[in-house]
């Protein structure tokens, strides 16, 4: 239905959004980059009005994803879920997410590349345990394997095992033996690695030894 706008107001919570009126009555907010092209009197058609809503939805889930994605890279299936909790439309999040693609903001090689350092540096997994975690995060297999393909499992497994040696230290050998193992198993390490490495580190001695190297 055709309206003419009567009256343009800042939103009370919100500087940047700016209060619709046609004829009186509330219609609709809307961002004030937009609303800046409107003035009184003019008159919106039915199509005007279903336009700037439509637009001003995606500019609200484009707000909503570059949010999300200021704390840390995301994948695209991340974003598309957490516009979809949000009842944003199919088609805003469509847009949205092409956009933030187009820019690299949103970059699902990218993404899984940066998952994996982080993981070696602060929480050093296997493969497989890898690969779980990113096909959780929606990242399709082609791009997991490519991503996987210069990683050194064994020296992220030496690195971790060194570790947990030192802090099972005062245990007696054979729980020395199995608590490192179950903690490499439960890190995605392959049965092959664990067993070179357990050899590596066969009791607490081992790890002066490999300390004085």
């Amino acid at each position: 239905m055709d309206g003419r706008i009567t009256a343009l107001e800042p939103q009370q919570h919100s500087r940047e959004r700016v209060n619709v009126y046609l004829d009186g009555e509330f219609a609709f907010g809307l961002a004030l980059s937009a609303a800046l092209a409107l003035r009184i009197g003019d008159t919106l058609t039915e199509a005007d009005i279903t336009a700037l809503k439509a637009a001003d939805e995606v500019e609200k889930a484009r707000e909503k994803a570059l949010n999300y994605l200021s704390y840390r890279p995301r994948s695209e299936a991340e974003v598309r879920r957490y516009l979809e909790e949000r009842e944003f439309s199919p088609q805003s999040m469509d847009e949205v997410i092409e956009r933030l693609c187009q820019v690299g903001l949103i970059d699902d090689n990218a993404f899984a590349r940066f998952w994996i350092e982080n993981r070696n540096r602060f929480r050093p997994r296997g493969e497989r345990a890898l690969a779980q975690e990113l096909r959780q995060h929606g990242i399709a297999p082609a791009v997991i394997e490519n991503a996987l393909g210069d990683y050194d499992a064994a020296a992220a497994g030496d690195a971790y095992a060194r570790e947990q040696a030192r802090r099972l230290a005062a245990y007696p050998p054979e729980q020395f033996r199995r608590r490192l193992a179950e903690r490499l198993a439960r890190r995605g390490f392959n049965y092959d690695l664990i067993q070179d490495l357990l050899v590596r580190y066969a009791s607490p001695d081992s790890i002066n030894l490999e300390t004085e190297e």
